[in-house]
């Protein structure tokens, strides 16, 4: 880990060096992915089998890129009944979690007969994208698909790339059963989201793209703004605990590790006012990189993005917190609670050594799709919001245009947009 005493020289430095984890300023991976983007949205099928046949290195064809029925009901037994469960599980708490976030049409009476208010209606059609490849991903499955779902999404896609036997893992599979999606093509990369984004003779267009993945589907997703809606661009993980001289330093270091392991290019970050509590979190990190697996990703990120910072105060611990805007804050302070109340940038916050990462990953019910790279100053998690269009609803009567006409012609003439003001005036030209 980099070990630094924060003052402002090196909070600059440490703020640099994360915002080059960003994936919004890598142009190579832009120029490739725009090509695919071209190839598919002009050729569909015939571009998009012949990238798939490429990158992924199976036969591809009309015929076989939709995962079938008894393809996924053969995955949910091979995945077991003990993990359908678990699966399930994780599935209840995440939509009733989500259900609470369910918008209503809302309209107010005003003035002279007039209502104004806010429509709410879902997307009609989702994609979501699921990784594949180095690992499955079913947690990814399920946090993508149930907001979908709640939010009254009638057709939710899922594309997930499919290994060289042209077979899809079967947790992610079996996820998506458990989700209610069944909708499915085996594809992935900058070609799944070009697919979903202009629609192919065999894959639908869709409204809005959610879901990570590798630089080059950052980059579509980047780049197909505008003909659909996307969640985010989303970075590699990372990971900040805030701790005193009262955390453990065992289950800081290991939770720090738990975002390591994912990507070279994560980052996991500690905080704190404790010298000692930084020398005892140091040497049990050393401890787990020597049992874990994945050791190369793990020892990578840890020296190339992993930063032990002591704070004069827990103050100015929250404040360096604020700056980088983790997509994960774990607060492991002697009044975890007291600390939130100084941190405001982040993606999701644990509170107490009981709430550890993975439990937000798996389980507990809020969504683990979040901002990252320190867009969480400006962006949320996913949610039911993502799948919902809000329409803005006017009614005004007679009586109650009358009472403001005039005011809004000189609006409209102050912005010499005549048009706009005559289209009042017409209304009320014979009084």
């Amino acid at each position: 880990m980099n070990r630094y005493n924060l003052n402002e020289d090196t909070k600059k430095e440490i703020l640099t060096r994360l915002a080059a984890r960003s994936p919004n300023d890598d142009l190579s991976a832009a120029g490739t992915a725009a090509e695919i983007l071209e190839q598919i949205r002009t050729r569909g099928d015939e571009a998009l089998f012949e990238y798939t046949k490429r990158f992924d290195g199976w036969d591809v064809s009309a015929d076989n890129i939709r995962v079938t029925e008894d393809e996924i009901e053969e995955a949910c037994a091979a995945v077991g009944e003990r993990l359908m469960s678990i699966f399930a599980h994780a599935a209840a708490n995440i939509r009733s979690y989500h259900e609470n976030q369910v918008r209503k049409d809302w309209y107010v009476d005003r003035p002279a007969g007039s209502v104004l208010g806010q429509r709410i209606t879902p997307l009609a059609r989702a994609g979501v994208y699921v990784p594949g490849g180095k690992a499955a991903y079913p947690s990814t499955a399920l946090m993508n698909m149930i907001p979908a779902k709640v939010a009254g999404v009638p057709r939710v896609v899922m594309t997930t790339p499919a290994g060289k036997d042209g077979k899809v893992s079967p947790y992610t599979l079996a996820a998506a059963k458990v989700a209610g999606v069944t909708e499915i093509y085996k594809i992935g990369g900058a070609q799944a989201i070009a697919a979903l984004a202009y629609g192919t003779e065999t894959v639908p267009k869709v409204d809005k793209i959610t879901g990570p993945g590798n630089i080059f589907v950052a980059a579509a997703k980047k780049l197909v703004f505008g003909h659909v809606s996307i969640d985010s661009i989303a970075g590699p993980s990372e990971i900040l605990v805030l701790a005193d001289e009262t955390a453990d330093p065992r289950y800081v270091a290991a939770d720090l590790l738990s975002q390591s392991e994912h990507d070279e290019r994560a980052s996991a970050i500690l905080i704190t006012d404790s010298e000692k509590l930084a020398d005892a979190v140091e040497s049990e990190l050393e401890r787990f990189i020597a049992m874990l697996p994945r050791t190369e990703i793990i020892q990578a990120s840890v020296r190339d993005h992993g930063y032990i910072i002591i704070a004069p105060d827990m103050k100015a611990a929250c404040e360096m917190a604020d700056l980088i805007a983790s997509e994960h804050v774990e607060i492991m302070t002697a009044d975890p609670k007291a600390t939130m109340a100084d941190v405001h940038n982040a993606g999701a916050i644990f509170l107490g050594s009981w709430s550890c990462e993975p439990l937000g990953d798996y389980f507990a019910g809020p969504n683990h799709v979040l901002p990252t790279n320190g867009t969480a100053k400006f962006f949320s998690p996913l949610s039911v919001d993502d799948f919902i269009k809000k329409t803005s609803v006017i009614c005004y009567t007679e009586d109650a245009l009358r009472a403001v006409h005039d005011e809004i012609e000189e609006f409209a003439h102050c912005e010499q947009l005549d048009a706009h003001a005559n289209a009042i005036h017409v209304r009320f030209e014979n009084e």
